[in-house]
Order: C-alpha cells, then sequence, then structure tokens
C-alpha cells in the first residue's frame, strides 16, 4: 500500500501530529541567514554535503509522505505480529526487526521535522535516507553489545537482530522508494562529513594557537 495514496496521508496525523515544521514559511520571512535564499518557487537552501538546491516545501512534504509510509506500515507489522502463531519463532522475529527499523525511522523523521535549530537538518532524499541508514546500523550494533534494550527483542534476540542486519537497508529502500543500488555510494557523504569534521578541528586548533600566542606577546 503506498503512503502518498489519500487514504494513507490521513494515517500521517497520527505521527506528526504534535509536530510543526521546524522552519516554517512565516519564519524563514523573517529570518536573516545568508544560506536561505527565495526564489519564484519558495524559500531553499544549497546544501553542505552535496551543494544542491533544497525547497524547504519539498523536504517537508518529504517527510510527510516518509511519515504516512511508516505510519502504514507499523500498522501492518502491529496485525502480523498479533496474529503469528506462536510456533513461527523465525517469522515472528523477522516482523520484530522490521518493525524496529520503522520505528526507528519514525522517530527520527519527527525529531527532524521539528528542528528549529539546525539548517543541516534540511538535506535531499538521499542524504536523508543515508543519515537514517548509518542511525540503524548503530542502533543494531548498540542493541548487539547490550547497551540498548528494545521490548521487540524479545525471546530470541540474536534472531532479530540478525534479521535487522540482514534486511535494514531493503526496509529502508522500499519505505523511501529508492532504487536498489541507492545507498552503495553513501561512503561519500560519510567521507565528506568527516573531511568536514577534520577541516574545523584544524581551524579550531589554529585559532587556539593564535590566541595563545597572542596572550604570550601581550605578557
Amino acid at each position: 500500500m503506498r503512503a502518498d495514496n489519500p487514504d494513507n496521508r490521513a494515517v500521517m496525523v497520527s505521527v506528526l501530529a504534535t509536530c510543526e515544521r521546524g522552519f516554517p514559511p512565516s519564519r524563514l520571512a523573517n529570518q536573516s541567514e545568508p544560506k536561505v535564499k527565495k526564489d519564484g518557487r519558495g524559500y531553499f537552501i544549497m546544501t553542505l554535503s552535496e551543494n544542491i538546491k533544497v525547497y524547504f516545501e519539498d523536504y517537508y512534504q518529504f517527510l510527510e509522505l516518509l511519515a504516512a509510509r511508516c505510519a502504514a506500515e507499523l500498522e501492518r507489522l502491529r496485525t502480523k505480529i498479533d496474529t503469528c502463531q506462536a510456533n513461527h519463532p523465525e517469522t515472528l522475529s523477522y516482523y520484530r526487526a522490521r518493525r524496529i527499523i520503522v520505528e526507528l525511522l519514525s522517530k527520527n523523521i519527527r525529531s527532524f521535522y521539528a528542528d528549529r535549530q539546525n539548517l543541516g537538518v534540511i538535506m535531499t532524499p538521499w542524504c536523508f535516507g543515508t543519515v537514517i541508514l548509518e542511525k540503524v546500523e548503530m542502533y543494531r550494533d548498540r542493541l548487539s553489545r547490550g547497551e540498548v534494550t528494545h521490548q521487540d527483542v524479545g525471546e530470541y534476540p540474536y534472531d532479530v537482530i540478525r534479521y535487522m542486519d540482514e534486511i535494514h537497508a531493503s526496509v529502508l529502500m522500499d519505505i523511501f522508494e529508492f532504487p536498489p543500488k541507492a545507498f552503495s555510494m553513501r561512503w561519500q557523504y560519510s567521507e565528506l562529513i568527516r573531511r568536514y569534521s577534520d577541516v574545523l578541528s584544524n581551524v579550531t586548533t589554529s585559532l587556539q594557537n593564535i590566541l595563545h600566542l597572542v596572550k604570550n606577546y601581550s605578557q
């Protein structure tokens, strides 16, 4: 069932009912951030990671569609899990693993949707998908190490985590409606972020050295 179907849009209300867009037009109209620009289509920003124009309206509509797909999928999984026989632990583990992934996506959609502080959350669908993929993988690793717990891990933690490892990319591609090779180049995004972090770290170190020299000179 496609979540951009009008019937599925209603499901979105339960996911983002208490959320407001972090950067609505009324706020953008009164801001002085040079990164935010406006043309005939509306307000947009050139993304840091890809240097691609992303319109705020397109971004939020994309998250709303994802929220609707998550809500529809979670309802489907609830029914599957409730009706799954106890003597089918493998099937139950699969459904639970899938639900953990979709719940994590839904939680991050709410967080990014409501963020009012960081313009860095405004990104292309591919970048957002890459971010979520890495968040799911980090959460899976934390589950496997016992650093966090989840009710869906249940009596068969090994099976649930194994399924998470096997299906997390395909589940996300299904909900995002990405092509099969969508995440094959994700290293570019991670590498770019790492490089920016290194540059910022070097700038900070240089500034600290300069301040230290100025302080010593003043003495």
